[in-house]
């Protein structure tokens, strides 16, 4: 069983507040988010939708590896990117749609199979298994 841990202090009101994120790990030590780097173009912080993002698309591509693997075929490179969309909804927001978009190279591999792999990763990966609840989680896979 592996349990791993973030924290957040936050100091301020609302929108002129300022919170600090950091993991155990120490990939993120007091990385600055609050209004402006989430709902703005303020680039010189993080915000919980990318760092959703960056977890769905690391959790699907180590999966997507370990299942060719598990097939006998070999990764040389697989590119992810997840896009998380935050929409208005009634008084607050909710994450309504996360796109995957993933390029690989996997010698050796047809393109049904390719995308076999790719949609039962997405499918049986935990990060995608935690975000059941949003309504829209697409992949586009392409084979390198």
């Amino acid at each position: 069983m592996v349990e791993k841990t973030a924290s957040v202090h936050w100091e301020g009101q609302g929108k002129k507040g300022q919170g600090k994120i950091s993991t155990e790990t120490g990939a993120l030590m007091d990385t600055p988010y609050g209004f402006a780097t989430r709902f703005e173009d303020d680039r010189r912080g993080t915000n919980p939708e990318e760092i959703l993002g960056a977890a769905h698309a690391a959790c699907f591509t180590m999966a997507f590896s370990f299942a060719c693997d598990k097939a006998g075929l070999a990764t040389t490179a697989v590119d992810t990117t997840a896009s998380v969309r935050l929409s208005a909804q009634g008084d607050g927001f909710a994450i309504d749609r996360i796109a995957l978009t993933m390029q690989a190279t996997v010698p050796g591999i047809d393109d049904a199979k390719f995308q076999e792999i790719a949609a039962a990763a997405k499918k049986n990966c935990p990060l995608s298994k935690a975000l059941a609840g949003v309504p829209e989680i697409t992949l586009q896979a392409t084979l390198r």
